[in-house]
């Protein structure tokens, strides 16, 4: 599965004009692989991760997402491709308070109406994936910054999506713990054939991913295989 970006323009009012976030920006992720995409705040990082995750429709160009085309799909069909085929990791968790680690997981697959036999089993899986096995009943406020992202990368991957998108991971977490975090997003898109975009101002622990694109004034000025 593949993820698509071509040729997107998007603007935004400004006064009397607009304002371009992106300018005709193409990118090409295939499923198993991790793209960062870098560059200073204010350069279309987070508007070319919107695009993707469909929750904004851009002026021109074509998002494909695992083969299909969004171009013209209503505000539900979107919504159901999200569920379906989009995990989406924000930068900071928003975990529910009340609900355990297994739980952020079971509630996403409650309401994609995944199989209820099927959910528990999927959800403790991904936790021992992600390295929190015995977490499993661990409410938000008692697991760490880090563990908490964690979770919120289990949540993400729930209902199996062929496209991961992942939105400053690593912004609150130390160097250490933004480490793990990374080879941990970098081994769960192989295992699970993701394709990936990973953005970050961040260049450090890049070496890993397999591809590094650098957004600047709105255009993806290049993209360069990891070092």
């Amino acid at each position: 599965m593949t993820l698509l970006v071509h040729d997107v323009t998007l603007t935004y009012p400004d006064g009397d004009g607009r304002l371009t976030a992106l300018d005709r920006v193409r990118l090409e992720v295939p499923g198993g692989t991790l793209t960062a995409v870098i560059g200073p705040s204010g350069s279309g990082k987070s508007s070319l991760l919107a695009v993707a995750a469909t929750l904004v429709t851009p002026d021109s160009g074509r998002v494909v997402v695992a083969g299909r085309d969004t171009a013209g799909l209503t505000a539900a069909q979107k919504a159901a491709l999200r569920r379906e085929e989009i995990g989406i990791v924000f930068q900071q968790p928003n975990l529910p308070a009340s609900l355990t680690a297994v739980e952020q997981l079971q509630v996403m697959a409650h309401l994609a109406g995944r199989p209820a036999r099927r959910i528990r089993g999927r959800a403790l899986e991904l936790l021992d994936a992600v390295g929190l096995a015995d977490k499993a009943g661990k409410r938000p406020h008692q697991l760490s910054g880090g563990q908490r992202q964690r979770v919120n990368i289990a949540r993400a991957l729930m209902n199996e999506p062929a496209v991961l998108l992942v939105d400053e991971p690593t912004s609150a977490l130390d160097l250490e713990r933004g480490a793990a975090v990374l080879d941990l997003l970098v081994t769960l898109t192989r295992e699970r054939s993701t394709a990936t975009v990973l953005v970050t101002h961040d260049p450090a622990h890049l070496e890993r991913v397999d591809r590094t694109a650098r957004m600047a004034d709105g255009r993806l000025t290049q993209t360069l295989p990891a070092r």
